[in-house]
């Protein structure tokens, strides 16, 4: 079964000539290593044990979240939606999500 991304696609256990393999996984590293390097941040790393890079038979780069909490699903939804928010009121306004400055009194 895969979907249209491919990202439903078999994981790629066994290796055919031909298919880019480590392209795609090396990307997917590269991916999965900026996202764990926010989950630090956030403090969240011990929520997302299984992050892993991955790749699919056709060569597609992956990244694995592994098995997560409820929890942890909703807090990273809530972070995703909170971002999305701010990304879209950023793009209304003048750039800035601070409330104006007050001029000094002269």
């Amino acid at each position: 079964m895969t979907d249209r991304r491919g990202v439903v696609a078999k994981r790629a256990e066994n290796l055919w000539p031909d298919v880019p393999y480590v392209r795609g996984w090396n990307r997917a590293r590269r991916s999965a290593g900026i996202l764990a390097d926010q989950l630090v941040l956030l403090g969240l790393d011990s929520d997302f044990p299984g992050l892993v890079a991955d790749v699919n038979v056709f060569g597609d780069g992956l990244v694995q979240l592994g098995t997560v909490r409820p929890e942890a699903a909703e807090l990273l939804a809530t972070l995703i939606m909170a971002g999305l928010a701010a990304e879209s009121h950023d793009a209304t306004t003048d750039g800035s999500l601070l409330p104006p400055r007050e001029a000094p009194a002269a």
